[in-house]
């Protein structure tokens, strides 16, 4: 298996550039105080922002970055690591209903006579709910198993932690890769515009002139903790602009928030004239330089390769059958369908994950609450709620997988919750890990929507539940989960 790449950036041309020479990373925003990170940098050493050097500015900001994911990931592996519980497995694709339902379907089918299993009582039993036409959705709603008795195995979850792949077990990576680039010019650095008023002065001064863009470049290896960092530099020589070229750019948004108000790839490129150095510097991402930092941590940077030439992007069904993914989401390692055995497609290559995170009563030790999501139109099922979570990406365990994409969903912060169990429904080729969390005492979730897969993130009293339209998983789940939050807050008074 290659090693696992984490950008750390929601760059759509770096991200770009990586997935066009083999390597597809998992995206996780930084958020990095930019500003305050250079002033810290330079307090530290003595000195005014303003001693800083262009390439000392984007490689101190590379740095926070990568560092920044850096340090939200081991948040991510230690709450996984800490994980206490048991571990159930379903297999409802064993169950003797089940087993019945689809050998009566076969049977029909290769008799061309499909209105018989339609009408049989099991066919109706796991049959969908009449809220979601499945006639447009199918490829992607799970077969509803309740009432159905399905075989479980029990089993301590500190077994699965110490014995499962994921970020505590790695010896190398995932590499984290952080970024930062400035356009320098008469000796002043330009970063993103934000606004059309000094895009319009950087780019009048910038016309028929020639400048230098730098990119900063900081990677680390999760499972080592080793660092190597880098700039890259390119001149760039520009065309001319007339007042027309550049009100009509401005337009089109794209100088507003990158470096230096201009791009290679974009609108901004017919007007670059021509360009000395590393043209990938120019876009975000040095190549080059990025293949001699991997190879100071002892990686071949062809072991980062994850793409198949030619490989197309998998899309994202939306809620009237056409794929609809917003613009801005990528495809990720672990994202794609699977042919389940359950008759069904699923999405995630390595299976996929959630967190149902409870709130308890400070006073009774009570569940009164858990985390639901409100699922995006766009989504299969869109419209329905369920938990946050999402495909288990290259490299992680289903319970990292689950507090990575609840975070990036939800805001869930791993380092407020704890594990206290899980419930994995095995399909086979596919598996769903459900990890039931509490809150930490003295600790407070505020969830909140992160990104377009949800219309809404809210705590929502246990009581609301049956009510709401649920995806047709939580539907089948949802009376053992209750059972089982209730069970375990039972355990866990006093804590």
């Amino acid at each position: 298996m290659s090693v696992p790449v984490i950008l750390a950036s929601k760059s759509r041309p770096r991200r770009d550039v990586l997935y066009s020479a083999g390597v597809c990373p998992t995206i996780r925003v930084s958020h990095v105080d930019e500003p305050a990170a250079l002033e810290d940098f330079a307090r530290e050493h003595g000195v005014t922002v303003n001693d800083l050097s262009v390439g000392q500015r984007v490689t101190v900001l590379a740095g926070a970055k990568a560092d920044a994911v850096y340090r939200a990931y081991r948040e991510v592996a230690a709450t996984a690591a800490a994980a206490t519980g048991e571990r159930v497995i379903a297999y409802p694709l064993r169950a003797e209903e089940v087993i019945a339902e689809d050998e009566a379907r076969e049977a029909s089918a290769a008799s061309g006579s499909a209105s018989a299993a339609s009408g049989s009582a099991s066919a109706a039993k796991l049959a969908a709910p009449e809220s979601i036409d499945y006639s447009k959705d199918t490829i992607a709603t799970t077969r509803d198993f309740s009432g159905v008795d399905i075989p479980t195995v029990t089993e301590p979850i500190s077994n699965v932690v110490a014995l499962q792949p994921g970020l505590t077990r790695a010896e190398v990576g995932p590499l984290i890769i952080g970024c930062d680039s400035m356009f320098l010019m008469d000796g002043e650095c330009y970063g993103k515009p934000h606004s059309a008023d000094v895009a319009r002065e950087r780019l009048r001064r910038m016309s028929g002139a020639t400048g230098e863009l730098w990119t900063g470049h900081c990677v680390i290896d999760f499972a080592s903790g080793r660092v190597a960092r880098g700039a890259s530099r390119a001149i760039v020589h520009f065309a001319e602009f007339s007042a027309h070229d550049i009100e009509r750019y401005i337009a089109t948004g794209e100088p507003l928030e990158v470096a230096g108000s201009f791009t290679l790839e974009g609108f901004g490129g017919a007007f670059i004239e021509s360009i000395e150095g590393d043209p990938h510097g120019v876009i975000g991402i040095s190549l080059p330089l990025l293949r001699r930092l991997v190879g100071e941590l002892g990686v071949a940077w062809t072991d980062l390769w994850n793409v198949v030439r030619g490989e197309s992007e998998p899309g994202v069904l939306g809620a009237d059958g056409k794929e609809l993914p917003p613009k801005e989401n990528v495809h990720q390692p672990g994202d794609g369908w699977v042919d389940c055995a359950c008759g069904r497609k699923h999405w995630g290559t390595n299976g996929a994950s959630g967190i149902l995170l409870a709130r308890r009563d400070p006073r009774t030790g009570e569940v009164t609450h858990v985390v639901m999501q409100h699922r995006a139109k766009w989504s299969a099922e869109g419209g329905t709620w369920g938990i946050p979570g999402g495909a288990t990406a290259d490299g992680e365990s289903p319970i990292e997988g689950a507090l990575r994409e609840s975070y990036e969903e939800a805001n869930i912060t791993p380092e407020d919750i704890e594990v206290v169990g899980s419930y994995r429904e095995d399909h086979g080729p596919w598996a769903y890990t459900t990890v039931f969390a509490f809150e930490r005492p003295g600790r407070a979730v505020l969830p909140h929507a992160n990104d377009d897969e949800s219309m809404e993130i809210a705590w929502m009293p246990l009581a609301r539940i049956p009510d709401l339209k649920l995806l047709t998983a939580m539907k089948t789940d949802w009376p053992r989960f209750e059972a089982r939050l209730k069970s375990l807050a039972a355990a866990y008074q006093g804590r």
